[in-house]
């Protein structure tokens, strides 16, 4: 078993038949600012070119959160929202090219915006019971982009626009009914065990084939079209949300520790 570190703790992987785990581990929440989603582009774009390793494993450290997104703090220190997430967009995974390997979510805790979309990111979803999944990014006066682009195609229309424009939590097994989640197991411990048993069947299974299954789904899906879109800023509601000042407010407002308040510019 080959077990590696990656900016200071930020990221741990192992190897074992195959199997490359990816470990999250940026206390408290696992938020992702822009050094650490580059990190997490270059160890994925590793696992997409190593043809020793087969499928991928993305779990986080913790108990409360899978991951809370975006770093809140980061943005209001400087990171832009549009900045360079690196080679694989945000997260490591959203924009890499060719990923055409299965990688499995291990979702346990609180999948916060940019946390749900890292999952959404994945091919297979399991989630334990405590998790719940929510994109808050409305309060904080930006765009959940990615999960604004997938969702509508995944689950129905009306259910999608409650999560987008109120913010609210949505269960795991609600997740799981609208068929997000591939199987709801009933804990942590759970949850690692079942993406072990499908990442070595998987690890087992025809490279080639499922290299082809995961392109083809992606140009039937459009997603990279439409994203690239939104994060070139080519749309002209976008292209004015992220030059306005309500682009910034929601991270003042939080690193100042106060509601924001909107001005509509």
């Amino acid at each position: 078993m080959n077990e590696q570190v990656y900016g200071d703790g930020v990221l741990r992987t192992r190897t074992e038949d195959g199997v490359f785990e990816v470990t999250l581990d940026r206390p408290k929440a696992n938020a992702i600012d822009l050094a650490t989603s580059r990190i997490m582009g270059e160890v994925f774009a590793g696992f997409r070119d190593d043809p020793d390793l087969r499928v991928a494993i993305l779990r986080t450290e913790g108990e409360k959160f899978f991951c809370a997104g975006w770093d809140l703090k980061a943005g209001a220190a400087g990171d832009a929202v549009d900045g360079d997430y690196g080679i694989g967009g945000f997260g490591g995974m959203q924009q890499l090219p060719d990923l055409n390997k299965p990688v499995i979510a291990a979702v346990h805790g609180l999948a916060m915006g940019g946390g749900f979309e890292i999952a959404l990111a994945c091919d297979l979803i399991y989630a334990s019971e405590p998790t719940q999944f929510g994109l808050p990014e409305v309060y904080a006066g930006t765009l959940a982009d990615a999960a604004t682009v997938k969702l509508p195609k995944r689950m129905p229309y009306h259910v999608v626009m409650d999560l987008l424009l109120t913010g609210r939590w949505m269960p795991a097994s609600e997740a799981h009914r609208w068929g997000v989640v591939n199987e709801v197991l009933p804990d942590e411990a759970a949850v690692m065990d079942k993406a072990w048993e499908v990442a070595r069947l998987l690890a087992s299974g025809p490279p080639l084939v499922f290299a082809a299954i995961k392109e083809v789904a992606r140009v039937a899906e459009g997603f990279q079209v439409v994203f690239d879109q939104v994060t070139q800023r080519k749309l002209p509601t976008v292209d004015t949300l992220y030059g306005s000042e309500d682009g910034l407010e929601g991270f003042k407002a939080f690193a100042e520790k106060r509601k924001p308040v909107w001005k509509g510019r």
